[in-house]
C-alpha cells in the first residue's frame, strides 16, 4: 500500500506511531475527508471487497464508499502502521426495534492497551474512536455514545442533547475476513429491499457538522442542531455539488 498517498487523501500529517492519540487523529481524518457514499451501486459500478481495489477506488480516484469499503480500507491502512485491527459483524438497528442480520455493517476494533470501538464507514456518527469496554457515557461533540451488553452482542447507542438513548447497531467481537461480508455486500448492491437501492446517498463530517446530498436535496447541518435543506434543480447541480462539496467525479 501507498501509505503516503493515503494520507494525502485524508489530509493527515501527524504522528504515525501506533497510539491511541494517532487513532483517533486518524478516524477524524478520515470522516472529514471521505464521504459516506453509495453512488457505485446506482452507476452499476462492481464493488469489489479487496484492499488493492478499494485503495484504487477511495485513493486514487478519491471516491467514498459505504462501510465494508470505508472500514475496510481504513484497516488495511491501520494494519500498516502497526495497529493491531479486527474486522467485525455488525447488524444495524431498525425502526421495528430490532437488529438487521449479521454482517449488515463492518465495525473495526482496534487493540493497544485499550481495545477501541472504530468506525469510518457509518455516517453520521461518533467522530472519535469509542473505549469498547467502558460502560459508561463517552462524550463526543454534542452527542453521548454507550456500549451496552446485550447476550453474545455488545450494542451502540447514541443519545443527542439528552434525548432518549437510541441504538446504532449491535455487534460481536469475533474477527472476520473479507469474504465473511460478501454475500451482505451483494444484498446491499443488488436488493430492492436493500435501503441502498433505492436512493443516492454522499455524505461528509465537516468541522461545522456534516454536509449530505440525499438524493436531490442538499442538507447541511451543524453541531449546535442547526439545519438548511434546498432542493436540486437539475442534475447538472447535482454533479456540481458532487464535486464542489465532496471531491467526486462521476464517470459512469
Amino acid at each position: 500500500m501507498n501509505i503516503k498517498a493515503y494520507l494525502e487523501r485524508i489530509n493527515y500529517h501527524g504522528s504515525l506511531a501506533p497510539t491511541a492519540e494517532t487513532l483517533g487523529e486518524l478516524q477524524v481524518s478520515h470522516l472529514l475527508a471521505v464521504p459516506f457514499e453509495n453512488l457505485s451501486i446506482h452507476a452499476k459500478e462492481p464493488i469489489v471487497l479487496e484492499d488493492e481495489a478499494l485503495f484504487t477506488k477511495i485513493v486514487e480516484r478519491r471516491r467514498g464508499g459505504f462501510c465494508y469499503e470505508a472500514n475496510g480500507l481504513f484497516a488495511a491502512l491501520l494494519r500498516e502502521l502497526g495497529f493491531d485491527v479486527a474486522m467485525l459483524s455488525a447488524g444495524v438497528a431498525n425502526a421495528e426495534g430490532g437488529f438487521g442480520p449479521d454482517f449488515d455493517h463492518m465495525v473495526l476494533m482496534v487493540s493497544l492497551d485499550r481495545r477501541w470501538l472504530v468506525d469510518v464507514g457509518f455516517g453520521d456518527s461518533f467522530l472519535e474512536p469509542l473505549l469498547l469496554d467502558d460502560r459508561g457515557e463517552q462524550v463526543d461533540g454534542e452527542r453521548a455514545y454507550r456500549i451496552l451488553p446485550d447476550g453474545a452482542h455488545l450494542i451502540l447507542a447514541q443519545r443527542d442533547n439528552g434525548e432518549e438513548w437510541k441504538a446504532q447497531y449491535r455487534f460481536t467481537l469475533q474477527p472476520h475476513e473479507y469474504t465473511d461480508y460478501a454475500e451482505m455486500c451483494r444484498y446491499h448492491q443488488t436488493s430492492p429491499q436493500s435501503h441502498f437501492t433505492r436512493a443516492r446517498i454522499c455524505s461528509r463530517a465537516t468541522e461545522e457538522g456534516r454536509i449530505t446530498l440525499s438524493e436531490m436535496r442538499l442538507i447541511t447541518t451543524s453541531k449546535n442542531g442547526g439545519r438548511q435543506e434546498r432542493i436540486l434543480t437539475s442534475q447538472e447541480e447535482y454533479a456540481g455539488i458532487l464535486r464542489e462539496h465532496f471531491g467526486i467525479r462521476m464517470t459512469s
